[in-house]
């Protein structure tokens, strides 16, 4: 390995404001859902815009679960997802006693399409999940389209894609029923663990709220406070324990002020992989299609070419030798024994997303990387590839 400190392939941009923020929630004597999660949803929902409420969970897992649950989503439904994805897409639909019913995807973008979608529609078939992968939208336009002329539920697993836009507007603020997103610790934006579910849906939104708190008909705020009778609650349905404390709302009020920087910076590292790396055996990450969409680009994820003359497994190994990590996303879910077994799948099912998985590397891509540090990366791909 090189003598230089080993390069990570994530870390999360926390400042002095979010560090201050989470030590006011510990003087307040609030850590757990209350003034911070709520100024946090409002502000979510400011940034999204077009009119969508938001309702701060513990997980993105936890959302498209919640999401699901206040579609009706239950035994006997299909909910259509993409292969090319992490488990949490498919689990949420299995929590609900639901069968995820998988699809291949796009050769370039790795996304859900709207032909693999129509293709896969039963009389079960209640609800559609497209993942927008590394960042960039699916078509949503079309999916959409496919989805209403069937009567399907539309839910975005929008984990990767904050701040992306398609056609103009933020993922967030389109047509589909519900979107998620994540603020895990490598995303573009974090709070440690949580996420949040965004919908111009009053019902659905009302739903999640009660249904991520024990299926209480009264937040923690609002119970804990002075008003009459503070104690009194009913349980209305039997809910989940998925609110978001305040401790990790603090992290995400400062996070959400800082999306717009962190998204240039990650635009202007993606476009320097692009510039110094396209003369490589590699397949690039995609690019939005339409002149008003953009990239979150959480992922820069790349796929090594025959011609490269090394596997993926090696070139991975070799560029942590030189002191930069790198990942994969993702193992397909047909490779996964709970899915490939529970649902008799298999690899020729799945051909695009097989060939990409077994080709796809991702380097390293986030806002404390150093102009020096993606250098350093971008020189050892090129000598691990002999450039």
């Amino acid at each position: 390995m090189s003598e230089a400190k080993f390069l990570p392939f994530a870390l999360p941009d926390i400042g002095e404001e979010e560090i201050a923020e989470v030590v006011d929630a510990l003087r307040s004597g609030w850590v757990t859902t209350g003034p911070k999660t709520r100024q946090f949803e409002a502000d979510f929902a400011e940034f999204i815009g077009d009119g969508v409420e938001a309702i701060a969970v513990n997980s993105a897992t936890a959302g498209l679960h919640l999401a699901l649950e206040a579609l009706g989503i239950g035994p006997g439904d299909e909910v259509v997802v993409p292969t090319y994805t992490f488990t949490a897409t498919a689990e949420v639909v299995r929590y609900l006693g639901a069968d995820p019913v998988f699809v291949d995807v796009d050769p370039l973008t790795l996304n859900m399409t709207a032909e693999g979608l129509r293709a896969v529609i039963t009389p079960k078939t209640r609800a559609v999940m497209p993942v927008h992968f590394a960042g960039l939208a699916c078509e949503m336009d079309a999916i959409i389209a496919v989805a209403r002329e069937h009567g399907l539920k539309v839910v975005e697993d929008a984990a990767h894609a904050l701040p992306t836009l398609y056609q103009g507007k933020l993922v967030g603020a389109l047509d589909s029923d519900a979107t998620v997103f994540s603020f895990y610790a490598n995303k573009t934006m974090t709070t440690g663990e949580g996420g949040m579910v965004v919908s111009k849906d009053k019902d659905l939104i009302a739903r999640c709220k009660v249904m991520r708190l024990h299926g209480i008909s009264r937040d923690a705020f609002d119970r804990y406070r002075s008003t009459t009778p503070a104690w009194f609650y009913e349980v209305v349905a039997p809910g989940f324990k998925y609110n978001m404390p305040d401790i990790a709302a603090a992290i995400g009020l400062h996070q959400l002020r800082k999306i717009r920087r962190f998204h240039a910076q990650r635009e202007e590292m993606a476009t320097r992989f692009d510039a110094e790396l396209s003369d490589l055996p590699l397949i690039l990450p995609s690019r939005p299609a339409h002149a008003s969409s953009s990239h979150a680009w959480h992922l820069y994820p790349v796929r090594l070419k025959p011609e490269a003359g090394i596997s993926r497994d090696d070139f991975i190994a070799r560029m942590a030798e030189k002191g930069v990590g790198c990942s994969v996303h993702f193992i397909p879910l047909h490779l996964h024994p709970v899915w490939r077994d529970g649902y008799g799948l298999t690899p020729a099912d799945f051909p695009a997303a097989q060939a990409a998985f077994e080709a796809e590397v991702t380097l390293p891509l986030y806002t404390r990387m150093s102009a020096d540090d993606q250098a350093r990366v971008i020189a050892a791909v090129r000598e691990v590839l002999g450039a």
